[in-house]
């Protein structure tokens, strides 16, 4: 590949980057949103979150089975508690490596 080509690379990586990130801030900051629709782009990142973490969390091996006894799952139950009572990003960051860390002892 020429120099040409991975300035070429790289500016298409910054476009594909940048435009979904500038197009909703410059067609919806000056229109009001719907309460419900606001309401619901706030669970993205929930569901997001979700959807990458469940496979981990929940399922073993190959080809993939449920098992609910994995040390991940057992951390992440009292962490997501602990998160949801203290609000503390900290601390739940501190809790969840602490539970695991104990759990993987065992």
């Amino acid at each position: 590949m020429t120099d040409y080509d991975y300035l070429m690379i790289i500016v298409g990586m910054g476009l594909v980057t940048y435009l979904p990130r500038w197009a909703p801030l410059f067609f919806l900051s000056r229109r009001s949103l719907p309460q419900w629709f606001v309401r619901w782009l706030d669970l993205i990142p929930a569901a997001i979150l979700s959807a990458l973490l469940m496979p981990v969390l929940v399922t073993n091996g190959e080809p993939r089975h449920l098992d609910f006894l994995k040390p991940e799952l057992l951390a992440a139950l009292p962490t997501l508690l602990f998160a949801l009572k203290t609000k503390s990003l900290g601390g739940t960051v501190i809790v969840g490596m602490l539970l695991f860390w104990l759990l993987s002892r065992f």
